[in-house]
């Protein structure tokens, strides 16, 4: 892993492309306020890596371990922090980019926290296509049996069932940038990402080589 960049998923709108004038749909990332906060390195900590702060927070609402460790690096308190690893012999970074990180066109990953949508069925939960809807049926919507025979008469682990839908981490891979903005501190992905407006990704280089047709 390379350097990434934290940010908040500001919500969709569209671009045109000057040369084809087909309308593009991209999320908007803001990602102003990244700063470095932590250097490890093989011989202090086993593994090379950066800690990235993003969003300032209050300091009543950070625990005192947290609080001492934004303030030994010079930094204050953060809502976000996660840490990017780098290869050994990799120079590490001193001072965050910004959103010049990234250029236009270049591939990445988006990794956030999908929508909570509460207690859903099967039919939404998992796709199933449900039963009979004619008249006089009474099993429209349901899971049906669920019964494993006489052995081991109970239910498998990872059954799927009616549940608790959504707020998972997500991992979206190989969207494109579409244009960076640093005067405004936002980068412009094709494409929707995980989770409501609002809410933190972390954007990273792409791992996987995007398909030719892509």
């Amino acid at each position: 892993m390379s350097l990434g960049i934290l940010g908040k998923k500001l919500g969709m709108t569209r671009l045109f492309d000057e040369e084809s004038q087909a309308m593009i749909p991209v999320t908007v990332v803001e990602v102003g306020g990244n700063t470095i906060l932590q250097t490890k390195t093989v011989e202090t900590d086993g593994y090379n890596a950066v800690q990235v702060g993003y969003s300032d927070q209050k300091e009543q609402r950070v625990a005192k371990p947290a609080l001492g460790h934004f303030k030994k690096y010079g930094s204050g308190p953060k809502l976000l922090v996660k840490e990017f690893r780098f290869a050994d012999g990799e120079e590490l970074p001193t001072e965050h980019p910004g959103a010049e990180l990234f250029t236009a066109g270049q591939w990445i990953d988006v990794i956030g926290t999908t929508k909570g949508k509460g207690f859903q069925g099967a039919v939404r939960r998992h796709g199933f296509g449900g039963l009979k809807m004619s008249h006089g049926h009474m099993m429209h919507r349901r899971t049906g049996a669920i019964g494993a025979g006489s052995t081991p008469g109970r239910v498998w682990k990872g059954q799927q069932m009616p549940g608790h839908m959504g707020t998972d981490n997500r991992t979206t891979q190989n969207l494109k940038v579409v244009a960076v903005r640093p005067e405004d501190n936002v980068i412009l992905i094709k494409g929707s990402l995980p989770g409501t407006k609002g809410s933190y990704v972390t954007v990273r280089p792409a791992k996987k080589k995007p398909l030719p047709s892509a």
